[in-house]
Protein backbone atom coordinates (compact mmCIF):
# COMPACT_ATOMS: atom_id res chain seq x y z
CA UNK A 1 0.00 0.00 0.00
CA UNK A 2 1.00 3.80 -0.49
CA UNK A 3 0.12 6.89 0.41
CA UNK A 4 -3.69 8.00 -1.67
CA UNK A 5 -3.69 10.81 -3.41
CA UNK A 6 -7.63 11.52 -2.77
CA UNK A 7 -9.84 14.81 -3.48
CA UNK A 8 -8.65 15.63 0.16
CA UNK A 9 -4.82 14.80 -0.46
CA UNK A 10 -5.14 18.32 -2.92
CA UNK A 11 -7.14 19.95 -0.47
CA UNK A 12 -4.60 19.71 2.00
CA UNK A 13 -1.97 20.33 -0.84
CA UNK A 14 -3.48 23.65 -1.90
CA UNK A 15 -3.98 25.00 1.17
CA UNK A 16 -0.22 24.85 1.46
CA UNK A 17 0.47 25.95 -1.80
CA UNK A 18 -1.98 29.21 -1.50
CA UNK A 19 -0.88 29.54 2.41
CA UNK A 20 3.06 29.68 1.02
CA UNK A 21 1.54 32.63 -1.63
CA UNK A 22 3.26 35.52 0.78
CA UNK A 23 4.38 38.02 -1.51
CA UNK A 24 5.73 39.70 0.72
CA UNK A 25 8.12 37.22 2.69
CA UNK A 26 11.40 37.71 -0.12
CA UNK A 27 11.16 41.78 0.64
CA UNK A 28 10.00 41.87 4.33
CA UNK A 29 13.49 43.27 5.49
CA UNK A 30 14.01 45.36 2.61
CA UNK A 31 10.80 47.25 2.79
CA UNK A 32 11.65 47.88 6.60
CA UNK A 33 14.95 49.00 5.10
CA UNK A 34 13.33 51.32 2.87
CA UNK A 35 11.30 52.57 5.86
CA UNK A 36 14.36 53.65 7.71
CA UNK A 37 14.29 50.92 10.35
CA UNK A 38 17.44 49.63 11.48
CA UNK A 39 18.04 45.93 11.94
CA UNK A 40 18.36 46.22 15.61
CA UNK A 41 14.32 47.72 15.26
CA UNK A 42 13.61 44.61 12.66
CA UNK A 43 14.39 42.31 14.86
CA UNK A 44 12.59 43.65 17.72
CA UNK A 45 9.61 43.80 15.11
CA UNK A 46 9.88 40.06 14.85
CA UNK A 47 10.76 39.89 18.26
CA UNK A 48 7.02 41.25 18.88
CA UNK A 49 5.51 38.94 16.43
CA UNK A 50 6.90 35.59 18.30
CA UNK A 51 6.00 37.42 21.87
CA UNK A 52 3.01 37.50 20.92
CA UNK A 53 2.29 34.30 18.95
CA UNK A 54 3.98 32.80 22.72
CA UNK A 55 0.83 34.28 24.19
CA UNK A 56 -1.42 33.11 22.07
CA UNK A 57 -0.25 29.88 20.66
CA UNK A 58 -1.46 26.93 23.28
CA UNK A 59 -4.31 28.56 24.12
CA UNK A 60 -5.45 28.61 20.52
CA UNK A 61 -3.98 25.17 20.19
CA UNK A 62 -6.79 24.21 23.16
CA UNK A 63 -9.60 26.34 21.02
CA UNK A 64 -8.48 24.04 17.69
CA UNK A 65 -8.77 20.92 19.45
CA UNK A 66 -12.38 21.63 21.68
CA UNK A 67 -13.78 24.02 19.48
CA UNK A 68 -13.22 22.57 15.98
CA UNK A 69 -9.59 22.80 13.59
CA UNK A 70 -11.25 23.55 10.80
CA UNK A 71 -12.91 26.70 12.46
CA UNK A 72 -9.38 28.01 14.14
CA UNK A 73 -8.05 27.94 10.23
CA UNK A 74 -10.51 30.20 8.87
CA UNK A 75 -10.03 32.43 11.98
CA UNK A 76 -6.25 32.34 11.11
CA UNK A 77 -7.10 33.70 7.48
CA UNK A 78 -9.06 36.32 8.70
CA UNK A 79 -5.97 37.48 11.05
CA UNK A 80 -3.74 37.53 8.25
CA UNK A 81 -5.85 39.37 5.59
CA UNK A 82 -5.85 42.20 8.55
CA UNK A 83 -2.33 42.45 9.16
CA UNK A 84 -1.49 42.51 5.12
CA UNK A 85 -3.99 45.77 4.95
CA UNK A 86 -2.65 47.58 8.05
CA UNK A 87 0.65 47.26 6.55
CA UNK A 88 -0.04 48.39 3.27
CA UNK A 89 -1.87 51.60 4.27
CA UNK A 90 0.40 52.72 7.39
CA UNK A 91 4.03 53.01 7.24
CA UNK A 92 5.38 53.78 10.83
CA UNK A 93 7.02 52.02 12.90
CA UNK A 94 4.24 51.72 15.82
CA UNK A 95 1.77 50.22 12.66
CA UNK A 96 4.56 47.84 11.86
CA UNK A 97 4.34 46.33 15.61
CA UNK A 98 0.46 46.18 15.49
CA UNK A 99 0.34 44.75 12.09
CA UNK A 100 2.99 41.93 13.76
CA UNK A 101 0.91 41.08 16.54
CA UNK A 102 -2.47 40.93 14.50
CA UNK A 103 -0.33 38.17 11.84
CA UNK A 104 0.84 36.32 15.35
CA UNK A 105 -3.26 35.70 15.80
CA UNK A 106 -3.59 34.02 12.58
CA UNK A 107 0.19 31.86 13.19
CA UNK A 108 -0.69 30.84 16.05
CA UNK A 109 -4.34 29.64 15.31
CA UNK A 110 -2.71 28.18 12.00
CA UNK A 111 0.64 26.33 13.82
CA UNK A 112 0.17 22.93 14.37
CA UNK A 113 -3.52 22.75 13.37
CA UNK A 114 -3.16 21.95 10.03
CA UNK A 115 -1.07 19.23 10.81
CA UNK A 116 -3.37 18.19 13.21
CA UNK A 117 -6.19 17.45 10.37
CA UNK A 118 -3.66 15.87 8.19
CA UNK A 119 -2.42 13.67 10.54
CA UNK A 120 -6.32 12.88 11.98
CA UNK A 121 -6.92 11.92 8.29
CA UNK A 122 -4.42 9.89 7.80
CA UNK A 123 -5.03 7.89 11.30
CA UNK A 124 -8.93 7.76 9.48
CA UNK A 125 -7.64 6.22 6.05
CA UNK A 126 -4.77 4.22 7.48
CA UNK A 127 -2.01 5.84 6.01
CA UNK A 128 -0.24 6.01 9.40
CA UNK A 129 2.67 4.64 8.33
CA UNK A 130 3.20 6.89 5.50
CA UNK A 131 3.48 10.02 7.69
CA UNK A 132 6.71 11.75 6.34
CA UNK A 133 6.19 10.89 2.60
CA UNK A 134 2.67 12.16 3.02
CA UNK A 135 3.39 15.28 4.87
CA UNK A 136 6.50 15.68 2.30
CA UNK A 137 4.29 15.50 -0.07
CA UNK A 138 1.70 17.97 0.91
CA UNK A 139 4.62 20.49 2.06
CA UNK A 140 6.00 20.00 -1.30
CA UNK A 141 3.29 21.95 -2.39
CA UNK A 142 3.92 24.77 0.17
CA UNK A 143 7.43 24.85 -1.25
CA UNK A 144 5.78 25.16 -4.96
CA UNK A 145 3.69 28.53 -3.93
CA UNK A 146 6.78 29.55 -2.00
CA UNK A 147 8.70 29.52 -6.23
CA UNK A 148 5.74 31.09 -7.52
CA UNK A 149 5.63 33.77 -4.63
CA UNK A 150 9.25 35.02 -5.36
CA UNK A 151 8.33 35.05 -9.26
CA UNK A 152 4.98 36.83 -8.67
CA UNK A 153 6.56 39.38 -5.75
CA UNK A 154 9.60 39.97 -7.74
CA UNK A 155 7.16 41.24 -11.08
CA UNK A 156 4.70 43.28 -8.46
CA UNK A 157 8.02 44.87 -7.44
CA UNK A 158 9.64 45.52 -10.90
CA UNK A 159 6.41 47.01 -12.11
CA UNK A 160 5.54 49.17 -9.23
CA UNK A 161 8.95 50.08 -8.29
CA UNK A 162 7.67 49.49 -4.93
CA UNK A 163 7.83 47.15 -1.53
CA UNK A 164 4.44 48.20 -0.73
CA UNK A 165 2.02 46.48 -2.99
CA UNK A 166 3.10 42.84 -1.92
CA UNK A 167 1.02 43.06 1.22
CA UNK A 168 -2.12 44.09 -0.37
CA UNK A 169 -1.50 41.43 -3.31
CA UNK A 170 -0.94 39.04 -0.27
CA UNK A 171 -4.47 38.76 1.37
CA UNK A 172 -6.29 37.51 -2.00
CA UNK A 173 -4.77 33.43 -1.76
CA UNK A 174 -5.55 34.15 2.02
CA UNK A 175 -9.59 34.63 0.41
CA UNK A 176 -9.32 31.48 -1.89
CA UNK A 177 -7.82 29.29 1.12
CA UNK A 178 -10.33 30.47 3.45
CA UNK A 179 -12.78 28.83 0.81
CA UNK A 180 -10.64 25.78 0.56
CA UNK A 181 -10.95 24.72 4.05
CA UNK A 182 -14.63 25.71 5.10
CA UNK A 183 -14.89 22.71 2.38
CA UNK A 184 -12.82 19.96 4.36
CA UNK A 185 -14.97 17.28 6.11
CA UNK A 186 -16.32 17.89 9.46
CA UNK A 187 -15.03 14.77 11.01
CA UNK A 188 -11.76 16.56 10.67
CA UNK A 189 -12.57 19.21 13.25
CA UNK A 190 -11.63 16.99 16.18
CA UNK A 191 -10.28 13.55 16.83
CA UNK A 192 -11.71 10.28 16.90
CA UNK A 193 -15.30 11.63 15.53
CA UNK A 194 -15.01 8.84 13.08
CA UNK A 195 -15.60 6.88 15.90
CA UNK A 196 -18.43 8.32 17.25
CA UNK A 197 -16.00 9.74 20.32
CA UNK A 198 -17.65 12.95 21.95
CA UNK A 199 -15.19 16.03 21.14
CA UNK A 200 -12.33 16.27 23.81
CA UNK A 201 -13.56 18.66 26.69
CA UNK A 202 -11.07 20.73 28.42
CA UNK A 203 -10.68 18.92 31.30
CA UNK A 204 -9.16 15.68 29.24
CA UNK A 205 -7.37 18.04 26.55
CA UNK A 206 -5.36 19.10 30.11
CA UNK A 207 -4.94 15.57 31.35
CA UNK A 208 -3.60 14.40 28.11
CA UNK A 209 -1.32 17.50 27.49
CA UNK A 210 0.28 16.95 31.27
CA UNK A 211 1.51 13.74 30.01
CA UNK A 212 2.83 14.60 27.17
CA UNK A 213 4.77 17.17 29.07
CA UNK A 214 6.35 13.93 31.47
CA UNK A 215 7.73 12.18 28.93
CA UNK A 216 11.12 12.98 28.61
CA UNK A 217 11.46 11.23 24.40
CA UNK A 218 8.56 13.86 23.87
CA UNK A 219 9.93 16.81 25.20
CA UNK A 220 13.19 16.02 23.45
CA UNK A 221 11.86 15.32 20.06
CA UNK A 222 9.77 18.84 20.59
CA UNK A 223 12.78 20.83 21.39
CA UNK A 224 15.47 19.52 18.81
CA UNK A 225 12.48 20.42 16.43
CA UNK A 226 11.71 24.12 17.59
CA UNK A 227 15.49 24.62 18.42
CA UNK A 228 16.44 24.14 14.05
CA UNK A 229 13.59 25.77 12.54
CA UNK A 230 14.28 28.81 15.42
CA UNK A 231 17.78 29.54 14.03
CA UNK A 232 16.30 28.48 10.27
CA UNK A 233 13.56 30.74 10.50
CA UNK A 234 15.43 34.19 12.03
CA UNK A 235 18.23 33.60 9.77
CA UNK A 236 16.67 32.76 6.55
CA UNK A 237 15.75 36.74 6.34
CA UNK A 238 19.12 37.85 6.16
CA UNK A 239 19.38 36.22 2.50
CA UNK A 240 17.77 39.40 1.54
CA UNK A 241 20.25 42.21 2.28
CA UNK A 242 23.08 39.05 0.73
CA UNK A 243 20.60 39.32 -2.76
CA UNK A 244 20.09 43.00 -2.25
CA UNK A 245 24.19 43.74 -2.37
CA UNK A 246 25.00 41.09 -5.15
CA UNK A 247 22.07 42.28 -7.46
CA UNK A 248 23.78 45.75 -6.85
CA UNK A 249 27.48 44.39 -7.45
CA UNK A 250 26.18 42.46 -10.88
CA UNK A 251 27.88 43.93 -13.94
CA UNK A 252 24.54 43.47 -15.51
CA UNK A 253 20.76 45.10 -15.98
CA UNK A 254 22.77 48.69 -14.94
CA UNK A 255 19.88 50.19 -16.44
CA UNK A 256 17.15 49.47 -13.81
CA UNK A 257 16.85 51.20 -10.28
CA UNK A 258 18.93 49.17 -7.68
CA UNK A 259 15.29 48.08 -6.24
CA UNK A 260 14.43 46.36 -9.66
CA UNK A 261 17.17 44.72 -10.19
CA UNK A 262 17.46 43.53 -6.45
CA UNK A 263 13.86 42.14 -7.39
CA UNK A 264 14.99 40.87 -10.68
CA UNK A 265 17.80 38.41 -8.12
CA UNK A 266 15.46 38.33 -5.35
CA UNK A 267 12.95 36.28 -7.75
CA UNK A 268 15.31 34.64 -9.17
CA UNK A 269 16.53 33.04 -6.50
CA UNK A 270 14.14 32.03 -4.32
CA UNK A 271 12.50 30.34 -7.34
CA UNK A 272 15.20 28.43 -7.74
CA UNK A 273 15.64 28.11 -3.72
CA UNK A 274 11.77 26.44 -3.03
CA UNK A 275 11.62 24.49 -6.56
CA UNK A 276 14.79 22.96 -4.73
CA UNK A 277 13.27 22.69 -0.92
CA UNK A 278 9.85 21.06 -2.98
CA UNK A 279 12.04 18.22 -4.11
CA UNK A 280 13.50 17.74 -0.71
CA UNK A 281 10.44 17.67 0.67
CA UNK A 282 8.83 15.47 -1.44
CA UNK A 283 11.45 12.71 -0.67
CA UNK A 284 11.81 13.33 3.09
CA UNK A 285 10.68 9.78 3.32
CA UNK A 286 12.27 8.14 1.20
CA UNK A 287 15.81 9.49 2.42
CA UNK A 288 14.85 8.79 5.44
CA UNK A 289 14.14 4.64 4.74
CA UNK A 290 17.98 5.47 3.58
CA UNK A 291 19.39 6.44 6.39
CA UNK A 292 18.24 3.67 8.53
CA UNK A 293 15.66 5.29 9.90
CA UNK A 294 13.74 8.99 10.79
CA UNK A 295 16.22 9.66 14.14
CA UNK A 296 19.08 9.20 11.90
CA UNK A 297 18.05 11.39 9.61
CA UNK A 298 17.05 14.30 11.86
CA UNK A 299 20.50 14.04 14.18
CA UNK A 300 22.31 14.29 10.31
CA UNK A 301 20.59 17.48 8.70
CA UNK A 302 20.90 19.23 11.99
CA UNK A 303 24.61 18.61 11.45
CA UNK A 304 24.42 19.90 8.12
CA UNK A 305 22.57 22.49 8.67
CA UNK A 306 24.77 24.39 11.44
CA UNK A 307 27.62 24.03 8.79
CA UNK A 308 25.98 25.74 5.83
CA UNK A 309 25.32 28.37 8.49
CA UNK A 310 28.79 28.27 9.55
CA UNK A 311 30.19 28.43 5.87
CA UNK A 312 27.51 31.06 4.82
CA UNK A 313 29.08 33.30 7.44
CA UNK A 314 32.43 32.58 6.06
CA UNK A 315 31.80 33.43 2.63
CA UNK A 316 29.69 36.69 3.70
CA UNK A 317 32.77 37.70 5.30
CA UNK A 318 34.87 37.18 2.07
CA UNK A 319 32.10 38.91 0.08
CA UNK A 320 31.60 36.28 -2.29
CA UNK A 321 27.85 36.36 -2.80
CA UNK A 322 27.60 33.94 -5.01
CA UNK A 323 28.68 30.92 -2.43
CA UNK A 324 26.84 32.51 0.59
CA UNK A 325 23.57 32.68 -1.80
CA UNK A 326 24.29 28.58 -2.87
CA UNK A 327 25.16 27.08 0.90
CA UNK A 328 21.56 29.27 1.79
CA UNK A 329 19.99 27.43 -0.95
CA UNK A 330 21.12 24.18 0.31
CA UNK A 331 20.03 25.30 4.12
CA UNK A 332 16.65 25.60 2.71
CA UNK A 333 16.42 22.12 1.36
CA UNK A 334 17.72 20.75 4.55
CA UNK A 335 15.17 22.23 6.60
CA UNK A 336 12.55 21.27 4.29
CA UNK A 337 14.16 17.51 3.90
CA UNK A 338 14.02 17.52 7.87
CA UNK A 339 10.55 19.04 8.45
CA UNK A 340 8.34 16.22 7.66
CA UNK A 341 10.34 13.57 9.70
CA UNK A 342 10.15 16.03 13.07
CA UNK A 343 6.41 15.91 12.16
CA UNK A 344 6.19 12.13 11.81
CA UNK A 345 8.51 11.76 15.49
CA UNK A 346 6.43 14.22 17.14
CA UNK A 347 3.57 13.05 16.33
CA UNK A 348 4.60 9.08 17.25
CA UNK A 349 4.72 10.16 20.95
CA UNK A 350 1.94 12.81 21.00
CA UNK A 351 -2.03 11.63 21.93
CA UNK A 352 -4.17 12.12 18.67
CA UNK A 353 -6.74 14.10 20.89
CA UNK A 354 -4.42 17.12 21.45
CA UNK A 355 -2.39 16.76 18.66
CA UNK A 356 -3.04 20.45 18.44
CA UNK A 357 -1.35 21.16 21.57
CA UNK A 358 1.20 19.05 21.14
CA UNK A 359 2.35 20.99 17.86
CA UNK A 360 1.60 24.39 19.59
CA UNK A 361 3.59 23.29 22.39
CA UNK A 362 6.51 22.84 19.62
CA UNK A 363 5.48 26.05 18.07
CA UNK A 364 5.68 27.74 21.01
CA UNK A 365 9.20 26.36 21.97
CA UNK A 366 9.99 27.69 18.66
CA UNK A 367 8.40 31.06 18.92
CA UNK A 368 10.52 31.70 22.24
CA UNK A 369 13.97 30.58 20.63
CA UNK A 370 12.92 33.68 17.95
CA UNK A 371 11.73 36.24 20.33
CA UNK A 372 15.25 36.09 21.80
CA UNK A 373 17.08 34.99 18.44
CA UNK A 374 15.34 37.57 16.21
CA UNK A 375 16.94 40.68 18.07
CA UNK A 376 20.39 39.08 19.03
CA UNK A 377 20.91 38.70 15.80
CA UNK A 378 19.57 41.81 14.45
CA UNK A 379 22.27 43.77 16.89
CA UNK A 380 25.00 41.30 15.73
CA UNK A 381 24.28 41.98 12.34
CA UNK A 382 24.26 45.94 13.10
CA UNK A 383 26.94 45.54 15.09
CA UNK A 384 29.68 43.37 13.86
CA UNK A 385 27.94 42.56 10.11
CA UNK A 386 25.96 39.80 8.51
CA UNK A 387 28.68 37.70 8.48
CA UNK A 388 30.27 37.32 11.76
CA UNK A 389 26.44 37.47 12.86
CA UNK A 390 26.07 34.29 10.70
CA UNK A 391 29.57 32.62 12.02
CA UNK A 392 28.34 32.75 15.87
CA UNK A 393 24.69 31.20 15.01
CA UNK A 394 26.39 28.25 13.20
CA UNK A 395 29.07 27.87 16.55
CA UNK A 396 25.77 27.86 18.52
CA UNK A 397 24.09 25.43 17.17
CA UNK A 398 26.97 22.73 16.69
CA UNK A 399 26.92 23.52 20.66
CA UNK A 400 23.55 22.46 21.00
CA UNK A 401 23.72 19.65 19.08
CA UNK A 402 25.07 17.03 21.91
CA UNK A 403 22.37 18.24 24.13
CA UNK A 404 19.85 18.12 21.90
CA UNK A 405 20.43 15.37 20.08
CA UNK A 406 17.91 12.33 19.35
CA UNK A 407 18.58 8.73 20.86
CA UNK A 408 19.93 7.25 18.01
CA UNK A 409 18.59 3.52 16.32
CA UNK A 410 20.20 0.91 14.48
CA UNK A 411 19.69 -0.67 11.37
Amino acid sequence: MSLIRDRQFYKFSAYGFLKNLRFFEPFIILYFRELGFSFLQIGVLFSIREISTVILEVPTGFVADIGGRKTSMVFSMAAYIVSFLVFFFFRSYGAAAGAMVIFAGGEAFRTGTHKAMILEYLKITGQEEWKPDYYGATRAASMLGSALNALIAAALVFITGSFRFVFIAAAFPCVLNMINLASYPSVLNWADMHKGHDRPGFRESISYSLLMLKDVGARLSVLNSAAFDAFFNVLKEYLQPVLKAAAIALPVLTALTADRRTAVLVGSVYFVLFMLASTASRFSGRFSRRVCGVVPSINMTWIAGSSMVLLAGIFQNLRVFSATIAVYVVLFSLENLRRPLCVSYISDRVHSKVMSVGLSVESLTKTLLMAVLAPLCGYAADTLGIGVMLILSGVLMGLLYLPLKLSSQRC
